[in-house]
């Protein structure tokens, strides 16, 4: 631990006391929030804030089982149901995490025959069910489809697994191009689209949609609850048979406590929310635009990234926290990202925009940022 501290790698838990979209509270005082994921600015919607407390009361607060004992509850099915129709997807499981839906999504997907191909990138949920899979796999260098393509002729029975959106780059792959690619190598793909669904393509349905495929196009799709969608849980999208072997299989699902039947009401009606509040989206270009625009006028050096992660590179680990300490002692929450999440050299400051943001609090923290980089 004390080298950790040395190397400013010492990780710590903030204590939040009340949050407002785009303020946090503590005992030290209140902060413009640029840390987090609530892209729409749905956490603290009224409408969803009531559908919880009405399914709570409707449903009750606990699941009381697993989906296949006690724990599949009529707002489970309804939430399953939405989703499939605003994704066009046969079913969906539903998971208590993306970390979980994601394992088991390559580990029950990909066996000894197969070769999982990574992006070098992918988090850190997709390199662990990597690891503990029965599949032998491989990862290319970021974003580097000439590498893929070699690999997949290397490699006859494949599955291909990329990200919508990529968590620390905030940048989007040539989906159109990977799944031609795999159709003309025979490989399947496999999409974790966590930080592209509900902000990207029609309705929000994710960075998939808006290059073009079909949810059919991909053998599986994660994405989950806590980002877009202001809540808890993941789930997996596909063919009624991709989900119906999961769901006989598949160990996470059949052995965890199913998610919160109040929940899963209040995540249905943020489905809602998400398809039919387009301005929401349109705000959230407007502030990605503002910043970039403001960003470059003064000379912020940020990877190449259209969404709603506009990460700034700083280099050391120690450079980023005192940048991020000093932001946060004049009323500004950025949060510094440092390895192993990043690799070494590549520590950054994590902006993350939201609907929620005015566009003096866009001003406010690029005026900061200038005055110390």
């Amino acid at each position: 631990m004390t080298k950790r501290k040395a190397a400013g790698l010492y990780r710590q838990q903030p204590l939040i006391e009340s949050y407002q979209g785009r303020l946090l509270n503590n005992q030290q005082g209140s902060y413009l929030n640029f840390s987090g994921n609530d892209y729409l600015g749905l956490a603290t919607e009224p409408e969803l804030v009531k559908a919880l407390a009405e399914g709570a009361e409707r449903f009750g607060v606990g699941s009381s089982g697993s989906p296949l004992v006690t724990g599949h509850h009529y707002a489970h099915r309804a939430l399953s149901d939405a989703l499939c129709d605003w994704l066009g997807a046969d079913d969906v499981l539903l998971f208590s995490s993306g970390f979980a839906a994601n394992q088991v999504m390559l580990q029950h997907l990909a066996d000894k025959t197969d070769h999982l191909l990574l992006d070098k990138l992918c988090h850190a949920s997709l390199i662990d069910a990597a690891l503990n899979s029965d599949a032998p796999y491989k990862r290319f260098p970021h974003q580097d489809l000439v590498a893929l393509e070699l690999l997949l002729k290397k490699h006859p029975s494949a599955l291909v697994v990329t990200e919508g959106v990529f968590s620390m780059d905030g940048d989007s792959p040539d989906l159109k191009t990977v799944f031609t690619l795999c159709q003309t190598n025979k490989a399947d793909l496999l999409l974790d689209d966590a930080h592209g669904v509900g902000v990207l393509g029609v309705e929000g349905k994710g960075s998939w949609q808006q290059q073009g495929l079909k949810a059919s196009d991909m053998l599986c799709l994660m994405a989950n609850f806590g980002k877009a969608l202001a809540g808890q849980g993941a789930f997996l999208a596909g063919s009624a048979t991709v989900i119906d072997y999961l769901r006989q299989f598949a160990r996470h699902y059949i052995y965890s406590t199913a998610l919160s039947p109040a929940l899963c009401w209040a995540m249905k009606t943020s489905v809602d929310l998400s398809r039919k509040q387009q301005w929401r989206r349109d705000k959230l270009q407007d502030n990605i635009g503002l910043f970039k625009t403001l960003a470059a006028a003064a000379g912020l050096t940020l990877l190449p990234s259209d969404t709603a992660i506009q990460p700034l590179m700083i280099g050391e680990a120690d450079q980023a926290m005192r940048i991020s300490a000093s932001l946060k002692q004049q009323g500004i929450w950025l949060s510094a990202i440092r390895p192993p999440t990043v690799p070494q050299g590549s520590a950054r400051l994590r902006i993350t925009l939201s609907a929620s943001h005015q566009t003096n609090d866009i001003r406010l923290l690029v005026k900061k940022l200038e005055q110390w980089l």
